[in-house]
């Protein structure tokens, strides 16, 4: 999933890379001993540095746990710790975005440093597993609750599971798993991650390579 190239970027995307380059060069290492830190391709990360590449959510986390930054870095916010009393307040629409390919996503909480959990709100525009290459999977658990419209869960070991608007699924996310929309407009939805390794967000598969 870490190869899809966009066109010349968009600012977002610009300044993800700027700020990627700055954390790299700011351990003095190299593109060639970040990437091997980091679990990525030299040319992916080259391609994230310069803006030339969205990235998935799981590039993003292994350049996290690479470099040793915190997401909220990668979007310009500055993560708190606190000892006690740990909050993060997310005014509407006001979280990081982030996006990739059929997901529009919305990283909340990211001032929070160390979080147990990864909240995002995300707008699913896919609506065929065709706009995809792999399944999401990665250690920990992971909550979905339908917001608005409809979604298919696809499952490497279960049928595939339909929610309306309400519905929820707890799951193990170590299962390969992939959504879309099945109502005629996007789905909107809370999506939450648990572990103490997060690698992955939801991702989804072709289906012509299954």
């Amino acid at each position: 999933m870490d190869t899809h190239l966009t066109k010349p970027a968009d600012t977002s995307t610009t300044d993800l890379g700027r700020r990627v380059r700055a954390a790299r060069q700011a351990q003095d290492l190299t593109l060639e001993t970040a990437s091997r830190l980091c679990g990525v391709s030299r040319s992916t990360l080259s391609k994230v540095e310069n803006g030339l590449m969205s990235p998935t959510f799981d590039v993003l986390q292994k350049i996290v746990l690479g470099l040793k930054i915190e997401i909220g870095e990668l979007f310009g916010s500055t993560p708190k710790v606190s000892a006690s009393g740990r909050r993060a307040l997310t005014r509407k629409n006001e979280g990081q975005r982030h996006a990739y390919r059929g997901y529009q996503m919305e990283l909340l909480a990211t001032d929070l440093a160390h979080k147990a959990m990864l909240p995002f709100r995300i707008r699913i525009s896919a609506h065929t597993l065709d706009a995809f290459d792999d399944w999401g999977r990665h250690e920990g658990e992971e909550f979905l609750y339908v917001i608005s419209g409809s979604v298919c869960l696809y499952s490497e070991l279960y049928a595939p599971t339909h929610l309306n608007a309400g519905d929820s699924l707890y799951f193990d996310s170590r299962t390969g798993h992939a959504a879309v929309s099945t109502s005629e407009e996007d789905a909107e939805v809370l999506w939450m991650a648990t572990s103490a390794d997060i690698t992955q967000a939801p991702a989804a598969i072709d289906a012509t390579k299954k």
